[in-house]
Protein backbone atom coordinates (compact mmCIF):
# COMPACT_ATOMS: atom_id res chain seq x y z
CA UNK A 1 0.00 0.00 0.00
CA UNK A 2 1.36 3.38 -1.06
CA UNK A 3 1.82 5.80 1.82
CA UNK A 4 0.43 9.29 1.37
CA UNK A 5 2.91 12.14 1.44
CA UNK A 6 2.26 14.46 4.43
CA UNK A 7 1.30 18.04 3.56
CA UNK A 8 2.27 20.64 6.19
CA UNK A 9 1.29 24.30 6.37
CA UNK A 10 2.49 27.31 8.33
CA UNK A 11 1.27 30.88 8.35
CA UNK A 12 3.13 31.75 5.13
CA UNK A 13 4.26 28.41 3.71
CA UNK A 14 3.11 25.10 2.27
CA UNK A 15 5.46 22.14 2.69
CA UNK A 16 4.59 19.58 0.02
CA UNK A 17 5.82 16.64 -1.98
CA UNK A 18 8.49 17.42 -4.56
CA UNK A 19 7.66 16.21 -8.09
CA UNK A 20 9.40 16.19 -11.47
CA UNK A 21 7.54 19.41 -12.28
CA UNK A 22 9.81 21.07 -9.67
CA UNK A 23 13.03 20.24 -11.55
CA UNK A 24 13.59 23.76 -12.91
CA UNK A 25 13.04 25.34 -9.46
CA UNK A 26 15.49 22.89 -7.89
CA UNK A 27 18.03 23.50 -10.65
CA UNK A 28 17.61 27.26 -10.09
CA UNK A 29 18.68 27.21 -6.43
CA UNK A 30 20.92 24.11 -6.36
CA UNK A 31 23.06 25.53 -9.19
CA UNK A 32 23.89 28.52 -6.94
CA UNK A 33 27.42 28.19 -5.47
CA UNK A 34 26.39 30.00 -2.27
CA UNK A 35 23.42 27.68 -1.65
CA UNK A 36 25.62 24.64 -2.36
CA UNK A 37 28.54 25.85 -0.22
CA UNK A 38 27.63 23.50 2.66
CA UNK A 39 25.38 21.06 0.81
CA UNK A 40 28.02 18.40 0.19
CA UNK A 41 27.58 18.34 -3.59
CA UNK A 42 28.91 20.39 -6.48
CA UNK A 43 26.46 22.99 -7.84
CA UNK A 44 23.98 21.37 -10.21
CA UNK A 45 24.73 21.76 -13.91
CA UNK A 46 21.62 20.42 -15.64
CA UNK A 47 17.98 19.51 -15.25
CA UNK A 48 19.14 15.87 -15.05
CA UNK A 49 20.96 16.69 -11.79
CA UNK A 50 17.68 18.06 -10.42
CA UNK A 51 15.73 15.00 -11.67
CA UNK A 52 18.26 12.72 -9.93
CA UNK A 53 17.75 14.67 -6.70
CA UNK A 54 13.96 14.36 -7.02
CA UNK A 55 14.30 10.63 -7.65
CA UNK A 56 16.40 10.36 -4.47
CA UNK A 57 13.76 12.29 -2.47
CA UNK A 58 11.11 9.86 -3.75
CA UNK A 59 13.23 6.79 -2.95
CA UNK A 60 13.98 7.77 0.66
CA UNK A 61 10.26 8.35 1.22
CA UNK A 62 9.17 5.06 -0.33
CA UNK A 63 11.93 3.19 1.58
CA UNK A 64 10.91 4.97 4.83
CA UNK A 65 14.48 6.21 5.36
CA UNK A 66 13.56 9.86 4.94
CA UNK A 67 11.08 12.50 3.90
CA UNK A 68 11.89 15.71 2.03
CA UNK A 69 9.36 18.52 1.74
CA UNK A 70 9.42 21.18 -0.93
CA UNK A 71 9.02 24.65 0.58
CA UNK A 72 6.59 26.94 -1.25
CA UNK A 73 5.18 30.33 -0.34
CA UNK A 74 1.37 30.07 -0.03
CA UNK A 75 -0.50 30.66 -3.28
CA UNK A 76 2.69 30.04 -5.29
CA UNK A 77 3.78 26.72 -6.80
CA UNK A 78 7.50 27.38 -7.25
CA UNK A 79 9.83 25.74 -4.74
CA UNK A 80 12.00 28.12 -2.72
CA UNK A 81 13.87 25.30 -0.95
CA UNK A 82 13.48 21.97 0.78
CA UNK A 83 13.69 20.53 4.26
CA UNK A 84 13.31 17.13 5.80
CA UNK A 85 14.74 14.02 7.33
CA UNK A 86 17.21 11.47 6.09
CA UNK A 87 18.87 8.46 7.66
CA UNK A 88 15.67 7.73 9.58
CA UNK A 89 16.49 4.88 11.96
CA UNK A 90 13.26 3.50 13.41
CA UNK A 91 15.08 1.07 15.73
CA UNK A 92 16.98 3.88 17.43
CA UNK A 93 14.22 6.50 16.91
CA UNK A 94 16.54 9.07 15.36
CA UNK A 95 16.99 10.95 12.10
CA UNK A 96 19.13 13.66 10.53
CA UNK A 97 17.46 16.94 9.58
CA UNK A 98 18.57 18.99 6.59
CA UNK A 99 17.43 22.08 4.73
CA UNK A 100 18.38 24.54 2.02
CA UNK A 101 16.80 27.68 0.67
CA UNK A 102 16.98 29.70 -2.53
CA UNK A 103 19.38 32.57 -1.79
CA UNK A 104 16.81 35.19 -2.79
CA UNK A 105 14.68 34.02 0.19
CA UNK A 106 17.46 34.17 2.80
CA UNK A 107 16.92 36.44 5.79
CA UNK A 108 13.10 36.30 5.73
CA UNK A 109 12.58 33.76 8.52
CA UNK A 110 11.45 31.06 6.09
CA UNK A 111 13.93 28.40 7.27
CA UNK A 112 12.93 29.03 10.87
CA UNK A 113 9.21 28.90 10.03
CA UNK A 114 9.82 25.62 8.18
CA UNK A 115 11.75 23.89 10.96
CA UNK A 116 9.04 24.00 13.63
CA UNK A 117 6.43 21.86 11.81
CA UNK A 118 9.13 19.52 10.50
CA UNK A 119 10.52 18.95 14.01
CA UNK A 120 6.98 18.49 15.36
CA UNK A 121 6.28 15.94 12.61
CA UNK A 122 9.48 14.08 13.50
CA UNK A 123 8.62 13.72 17.17
CA UNK A 124 4.88 13.13 16.80
CA UNK A 125 4.39 11.20 13.54
CA UNK A 126 7.77 9.52 13.09
CA UNK A 127 8.00 8.87 16.86
CA UNK A 128 11.62 10.07 16.98
CA UNK A 129 13.50 10.42 20.24
CA UNK A 130 16.41 12.33 18.68
CA UNK A 131 16.76 14.68 15.72
CA UNK A 132 20.30 15.51 14.76
CA UNK A 133 21.88 18.07 12.45
CA UNK A 134 25.38 17.80 10.99
CA UNK A 135 26.68 21.28 10.18
CA UNK A 136 30.03 22.49 8.88
CA UNK A 137 31.83 24.81 11.35
CA UNK A 138 31.87 27.67 8.81
CA UNK A 139 28.08 27.50 8.35
CA UNK A 140 27.25 29.95 11.13
CA UNK A 141 23.74 30.75 9.84
CA UNK A 142 22.61 27.10 10.08
CA UNK A 143 24.19 26.73 13.52
CA UNK A 144 22.29 29.78 14.80
CA UNK A 145 19.07 28.51 13.21
CA UNK A 146 19.13 25.09 14.90
CA UNK A 147 20.25 26.61 18.22
CA UNK A 148 17.20 28.94 18.13
CA UNK A 149 15.09 25.78 17.86
CA UNK A 150 16.67 24.19 20.94
CA UNK A 151 19.37 22.04 19.35
CA UNK A 152 22.52 21.49 21.43
CA UNK A 153 26.01 21.23 19.94
CA UNK A 154 27.41 17.91 21.13
CA UNK A 155 30.83 17.99 19.54
CA UNK A 156 32.99 18.11 16.44
CA UNK A 157 33.21 15.12 14.12
CA UNK A 158 36.64 15.48 12.56
CA UNK A 159 37.02 14.60 8.85
CA UNK A 160 33.56 13.07 9.07
CA UNK A 161 32.46 13.47 5.48
CA UNK A 162 34.28 13.34 2.14
CA UNK A 163 32.56 15.69 -0.31
CA UNK A 164 33.64 17.77 -3.27
CA UNK A 165 37.19 16.37 -3.14
CA UNK A 166 37.90 17.09 0.53
CA UNK A 167 37.22 15.86 4.04
CA UNK A 168 34.92 18.08 6.09
CA UNK A 169 34.62 18.45 9.84
CA UNK A 170 31.02 18.60 11.03
CA UNK A 171 29.44 19.75 14.26
CA UNK A 172 26.90 17.31 15.66
CA UNK A 173 23.78 19.01 17.00
CA UNK A 174 20.84 17.24 18.58
CA UNK A 175 17.36 17.93 19.83
CA UNK A 176 15.80 15.30 22.10
CA UNK A 177 12.06 14.76 22.39
CA UNK A 178 11.97 15.72 26.07
CA UNK A 179 13.87 18.95 25.36
CA UNK A 180 11.45 19.81 22.56
CA UNK A 181 8.45 19.11 24.80
CA UNK A 182 9.92 21.29 27.57
CA UNK A 183 10.39 24.18 25.08
CA UNK A 184 6.91 23.86 23.53
CA UNK A 185 5.15 23.49 26.90
CA UNK A 186 6.61 26.74 28.32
Amino acid sequence: MEQEFPLLETERLVLREITIEDASSILNYLSDKEVMKYYGLEPFQSVNDALDEISWYQSIFSNKTGVRWGITVKDQQELVGSCGFLNVDAQHARADIGFELNQSFWGRGIASETLKPIITYGFKQLKLQRIQALIEPANIASQKLVERHGFVREGLLRSYEYTCGKFDDLYMYSLLKQDFEAITNK
